[in-house]
């Protein structure tokens, strides 16, 4: 069976199933990878037949994917903005704040002594992909954004979320807030992504004028081409926001945790990737700023000994939204709340349990900060380095808070004429970055956000 990058082999008596990764790159590299598999001398015939049919399944998959460039007519930059600086925001997923330096990624150290260098980036919780993406480009808590964790569930619309879903991934009901593209474009400024959480989603009805639907299929050579196309676009069309994301660092932490040779390997090839496309960019002569982010740290969690799903838990009556570090409950009746809740605290070994309205306040995820009411009526908190799981976990994990577990921590560099030079600051919190931003390129803010702006005064010139 294939579900995502991965190949699940059922090898029948003998063993329930075995997983394995596929490589990143083409679809015949993949398939490449299959066949090395069918060749093991021992894998029964059985298996082999799985993996047949998985290659035939990639090979579908892999001609739905939309790999084109989605382009919205008639945008143009208005003339005001076509002097305006630009801004590339560049996110590494899971590239903790000490990657660069443990692992030897020397062309971004190099840019950061040119710019300016945080001690980290302090993630939002949950400290997860989805939220802290978005959280980064609106300026607000995921309590604020609404999406407040990579799955929930929302009860007016009473339907599940979950980032695995492109249907709801590119349904624009899901994102509140004012994504740093969605205010470009309506203050008349060309905006464009090569992914972002949001970015293929239609927010307040509107686009980045250029994005992609994501995908893994396209290489970084051809990214980086197409982001000097887009800078070397007539100014009317020239879009001067641009968000960039690599997933590689991310994949290795999980796989194989913070501490492999397969995360080292990761850091460094991105740091390559980044230097291609600064070149890319430089050759332009444009005043291109970069910002560089990653949404969260990786920690090494207990594989062995995972947090089950709690047996007290009633799933008639509630509704489980699981995701390692955290799981939340969402009662059918209000009046099941309470029962449920002191049965889960007598029965509780690592993990703490919240009423909604007794979550920490540091974390911004309680009734007052839950502005869409997706936030569970439970919320379950793993200790680290615990996880809830029903199987075997892998042995990299994040979501926890990021305070109470360091390795959370998240990474931001930042380069070009906006930044001051050779600066190193203190850690700040991710919802700074949107004023940053804003400030550059000289936008107007149309709604509050959760950032003070201290951090853009500081490192701006």
């Amino acid at each position: 069976m294939l579900k995502s990058n991965y190949l699940i082999v059922n090898i029948g008596h003998f063993a329930n199933t075995i997983i394995f990764r596929l490589p990143n790159g083409s679809t015949q590299q993949k398939l490449r990878y299959i066949i090395d598999i069918c060749s093991m001398k021992n894998m029964l015939r059985k298996s082999l037949l799985s993996l047949l049919f998985a290659g035939f399944s990639l090979l579908a998959a892999a001609q739905q994917v939309d790999t084109t460039q989605q382009r919205i007519a008639g945008r143009v930059n208005a003339p005001e903005q076509q002097q305006k600086p630009y801004v590339i925001l560049i996110s590494i997923d899971g590239f903790r704040y000490d990657y660069a330096q443990k692992y030897g990624a020397k062309n971004l150290l190099g840019y950061a002594q040119q710019g300016v260098k945080a001690d980290a980036l302090i993630p939002s919780f949950p400290s997860v992909t989805f939220p802290n993406h978005y959280t980064i480009a609106t300026g607000l808590y995921p309590s604020h954004t609404g999406l407040v964790a990579n799955s929930f569930y929302d009860r007016a619309r009473k339907e599940s979320f979950s980032m695995s879903q492109k249907d709801k991934v590119k349904d624009g009901f899901w994102y509140g807030g004012t994504p740093l593209w969605v205010l470009a474009e309506q203050q008349k400024m060309v905006s464009a992504s090569f992914y972002w959480v949001g970015s293929d989603a239609d927010v307040q009805g509107i686009h980045p004028s250029y994005y992609y639907y994501y995908n893994e299929q396209i290489s970084n050579k051809d990214r980086v081409e197409v982001v000097k196309n887009w800078l070397t676009l007539p100014e009317e069309k020239r879009p001067h926001f641009i968000s960039f994301y690599y997933p590689e660092v991310d994949h290795a932490g999980h796989d194989f945790g913070p501490e492999s040779a397969e995360t080292k390997a990761a850091v460094q090839l991105v740091d390559g990737y980044i230097a291609d496309l600064v070149a890319a960019v430089n050759s332009t002569a444009l005043p291109v700023n970069f910002i560089l982010v990653s949404d969260h740290g990786m920690t090494q969690v207990d594989q062995k000994n995972p947090i089950k799903t709690p047996a007290s838990i009633d799933k008639q009556k509630f509704k489980i939204s699981s995701a390692g570090s955290m799981m939340q409950l969402y009662a059918n009746e209000a009046s099941d709340i309470l029962p449920q809740y002191a049965k889960l605290k007598a029965g509780a070994v690592d993990y703490e349990v919240y009423l909604k309205k007794d979550v920490p306040k540091k974390l911004h995820y309680g009734p007052k900060d839950d502005r869409f009411n997706r936030i569970g009526d439970l919320v379950l908190l793993a200790k680290w380095p615990k996880v809830f799981a029903d199987w075997k976990v892998n042995p990299g994990f994040h979501g926890f808070d990021p305070i109470t577990v360091p390795d959370m921590k998240a990474t931001f560099y930042a380069w070009g004429p906006a930044f001051k030079q050779g600066l190193q600051v203190p850690a700040f919190k991710n919802v700074e970055v949107y004023d940053v931003v804003t400030r550059i390129l000289g936008l107007s803010k149309t709604s509050k956000t959760d950032g003070t702006g201290k951090v853009a005064q500081k490192i701006l010139k």
